[in-house]
């Protein structure tokens, strides 16, 4: 009799319920990840996304060996890979926690679930702190979340039993078939990171977190960058909201913990979302947006948005920022997807599995119900079309960053950086140097926005957004008071 203690995006051993709960069990446990190669050949699935896994995986690994048994890493279908362990380990029981990951792994723990029932094997999944499964409504969601981040931590066991098999090698990307996807800014993996990321955010970088998130000049230090931490569980939320809790009981009145706290509740509130309604990834909230733009996209376009090279100075320049590092600011996420859905009017399945694939923080709890938000087919948020001229102006007004990631423009004066077509000498320099914008964003915007609108005036359009706000909406969680001119939909960049 023994038990597999199946990681998936808990990738710790501090405050891991499952782990304490396999431990209390009989008989040795075999912590066990597997390496789905079906899973990593999804469209919201990259390379730059399991190297940082990779790096997790190696720190849980060493911790796992030093409590006695090293972590197993076997690659293939979740149900064999389960059934081989069952049969030659005698594994009577199975525990870990509840995923709140894409459709795809939804439908593989329906299938393990159903494995399980076959072969009686009983099945243990820990809710996550804060996410609540089979959720109807959220009356009294915020309270019984706020009680769970107060809970005790999980206790690390003493020790495992060894159990003497084979660890398994970790396959590098190209094992999985991934695209070739250098990413050199990427930020690290593994846990002794995440905690190095959230001492020095606490006890000296928070004070900027306010002031400095929305620019992408200063939010790179402001920001805590834990959001590939917390999406792959090498620190728990639990974790994150008590650290904080210190912090500011230490730290004396302080906006930018304050706020820092407001954002990790905002972050539970989307995972929520997902949890309660999953066909989100690929369904508009609200079925009356569903043929609102093109099912196929204009390629020229999406090429042009994916590489960088739409003309539009500001947005170019945060897309290639993001395909170099792996990570951008919360606002300017926003303003990608609403540029691409709006001005660009691109279906937000097809751009969202792009920024999907070039976020190393990918966490689909939050990312679809935000790439919906964004492109205005949720039907409880009010459409937000940006000006990404004005935000250029707004948040590079000196255009340093707009030098920096789109180096073809250093000729154009600064005056006319943000809009070069403007520019006296556009005539002999957009369309050669740097693209000619691929839409008017003026006229764009004027049309994205009519045609959305018109949608919010169809029969029965009310009645489905009332019930979606029963099913999703929730009080704004901690609220923090910020400049009227900052977003309030787009205020969590953690």
């Amino acid at each position: 009799m023994g038990t597999i203690l199946w990681f998936k995006r808990d990738l710790r051993i501090e405050d891991n319920a499952a782990l304490a709960l396999a431990a209390a069990g009989e008989g040795p446990v075999l912590p066990l990840y597997i390496v789905e190669p079906a899973l990593w050949a999804e469209p919201d699935m990259s390379a730059r996304q399991w190297r940082f896994i990779a790096e997790c995986l190696e720190g849980l690994r060493g911790d796992l060996a030093r409590l006695g048994a090293p972590l197993l890493v076997r690659m293939g279908d979740a149900v064999e890979v389960l059934e081989d362990l069952r049969v030659t380990q005698h594994i009577t029981r199975l525990t870990s926690h509840e995923e709140t990951g894409n459709l795809w792994t939804f439908a593989r723990d329906r299938r393990v679930a159903a494995w399980a029932r076959a072969n009686g094997v009983a099945w243990q999944e820990v809710a996550q702190p804060g996410i609540t499964r089979g959720l109807a409504h959220r009356r009294g969601w915020q309270a019984r979340r706020d009680k769970a981040m107060r809970g005790a931590l999980a206790a690390v066991p003493a020790g495992l039993a060894p159990h003497g098999l084979e660890p398994g090698v970790l396959p590098d990307a190209s094992d999985l078939g991934l695209a070739f996807d250098p990413c050199p800014g990427r930020q690290k993996g593994g846990r002794a990171r995440a905690l190095d990321l959230q001492s020095a955010f606490l006890e000296r970088r928070a004070a900027g977190y306010l002031s400095g998130m929305s620019s992408p000049l200063t939010a790179g230090t402001a920001c805590s960058r834990l959001s590939p931490h917390l999406a792959l569980g090498t620190l728990s939320m639990r974790e994150a909201v008590q650290a904080l809790e210190w912090a500011r009981a230490g730290a004396g009145p302080n906006r930018g913990l304050r706020g820092y706290g407001s954002r990790l509740a905002w972050r539970d509130h989307f995972m929520q979302k997902l949890e309660s309604q999953p066909e989100i990834e690929t369904r508009c909230l609200h079925p009356a947006y569903e043929s609102l733009r093109p099912e196929v996209p204009d390629a020229d376009r999406l090429a042009a948005w994916q590489a960088g090279e739409t003309g539009l100075p500001f947005v170019d320049a945060c897309m290639r920022q993001l395909i170099h590092t792996g990570w951008i600011n919360f606002r300017m996420r926003a303003m990608l997807m609403a540029v691409a859905s709006y001005h660009l009017w691109l279906d937000w399945r097809v751009t969202g599995q792009h920024l999907a694939r070039l976020f190393t923080d990918y966490e689909p709890g939050i990312h679809w119900p935000q790439a919906q938000m964004q492109s205005g087919v949720t039907g409880m948020n009010t459409p937000r079309i940006y000006n990404p001229v004005k935000q250029g102006l707004d948040q590079d007004p000196d255009g340093r960053f707009v030098r920096h990631w789109v180096p073809e423009l250093r000729p154009v004066p600064d005056a006319h950086l943000h809009a070069p077509w403007d520019w006296a000498g556009a005539g002999r320099f957009l369309g050669r140097a740097y693209p000619a914008p691929v839409v008017d964003p003026v006229k764009a915007a004027q049309a994205a926005r009519a045609k959305v609108w018109a949608v919010r005036g169809q029969e029965g359009f009310r009645d489905t957004r009332d019930g979606l706000l029963a099913r999703h909406a929730a009080p704004r969680p901690n609220a923090v008071k910020t400049p009227r001119s900052t977003p309030r939909q787009l205020s969590f960049p953690v």
